[in-house]
């Protein structure tokens, strides 16, 4: 295994959509007790169920710190991996690397730099030693060579892709001043053309309303359902903060194209009504510096677009809202070879994301593990 100073469009390399075909899937295991309240109790129930959902399609490995092992290894089912490496906190999708194939079956990773969504500066905890590290380890538990991407701060989840030549992200994620502040908006864009060999890149502005923990991933606002097709984030409610952030998004997106020149078709996929972190849930979380609190009262950027696209099945999350069926509606008719399997991950949304932000794809490779 290898660390490799070419990029992967030197290397005839690309990111596939999280649509294509997987060979498994990685999530680390919660227990941050400044994030996730009661040392993350509630949330490892929901992270049991998500993971055992995607072990019944595709290889599922989940990563655990020393002292938890024993627990989640109890906890989870006979189906799931589990494999002690040391982390900071569960965001796999952010900390972890992403993948890259090419035509002959190869599969490759890519080390981004991590920096807790901001660093020193407005990175939302302290310290994140251990999850820059989880890019290089998962690779080498995955026997590929690894790009390396280390002086590039990029999150998983601030970057969707369609697979044939087009990157989806925010604005205002990726310029924002805590990640790249020496790099413009063009220097930025050929870093990602150049890292999953993309032609094209939609910069959507902004992000989901509140979802200020990473300023505005895109995987929480919008979605590929396959080439030339997207979901978004959407209400009908001008009242709401969101609306406006979603007729920008809408009104971008159905007026560009995408690398090969098609008009994209965007399905709204409505919101769930605004979702406020509870007296009890804010008691839970411990209180500490450097962190971000989670206060009564305050707004969580809730949204059904945060789905896993696995092999023959979308998890789902859902919240006991009455769009909560509105959504698996519309997912079934643009998934119909797929089960849509609906996980109530409120617990998740606490810790500020969801079941996306919590897992890391690993797409198929047709040759031998390079061991």
């Amino acid at each position: 295994m290898k660390r490799l100073n070419s990029t992967p469009r030197q290397d005839g390399y690309r990111m596939p959509g999280e649509f294509e075909k997987h060979e498994g899937c990685y999530i680390i295991w919660p227990q941050r007790p400044d994030n996730w309240r009661y040392g993350g109790k509630p949330a490892q129930r929901v992270f049991v169920e998500v993971a055992n959902t995607i072990a019944e399609y595709e290889k599922m490995t989940v990563l655990v710190n020393q002292d938890q092992y024993i627990n989640a290894r109890n906890m989870l089912g006979p189906k799931v991996r589990v494999i002690e490496m040391s982390n900071n906190d569960s965001w796999i999708r952010d900390s972890g690397p992403s993948f890259v194939v090419n035509e002959r079956g190869g599969l490759r990773g890519i080390d981004w730099g991590f920096n807790a969504y901001g660093g020193l500066v407005e990175g939302i905890y302290f310290p994140w030693d251990y999850d820059d590290l989880i890019g290089g380890k998962v690779c080498e538990l995955e026997g590929v060579d690894t790009y390396n991407a280390a002086d590039f701060i990029l999150e998983g989840g601030s970057i969707h892709v369609d697979g044939d030549g087009t990157c989806m992200t925010t604005e205002e994620c990726l310029l924002a001043p805590d990640r790249n502040p020496d790099m413009s908006k063009e220097e930025i864009e050929e870093k990602l053309k150049e890292y999953l060999n993309v032609e094209k890149v939609l910069w959507i502005p902004r992000g989901v309303y509140k979802d200020e923990d990473t300023n505005g991933h895109v995987d929480n606002m919008a979605n590929f359902v396959r080439p030339g097709e997207v979901v978004l984030t959407w209400t009908d409610d001008v009242n709401d903060p969101q609306y406006e952030r979603s007729v920008e998004a809408y009104n971008y997106l159905i007026n560009e194209t995408d690398a090969k020149g098609r008009r994209l078709i965007v399905h709204k996929l409505y919101a769930p009504s605004p979702l406020l972190i509870t007296q009890e849930e804010s008691d839970g979380v411990d209180s500490v510096e450097g962190s971000i609190p989670r206060r009564p009262g305050d707004r969580m950027a809730g949204s059904y677009v945060n789905y896993y696209t696995g092999n023959g099945f979308i998890a789902l999350p859902v919240f006991n809202d009455p769009n909560d069926e509105r959504a698996i509606e519309l997912l079934s008719e643009l998934y119909p070879d797929r089960d849509i399997i609906p996980i109530y991950a409120r617990e998740i949304l606490l810790g500020g994301g969801n079941i996306h932000c919590i897992t890391q794809q690993v797409p198929a490779r047709k040759i031998p593990r390079n061991f």
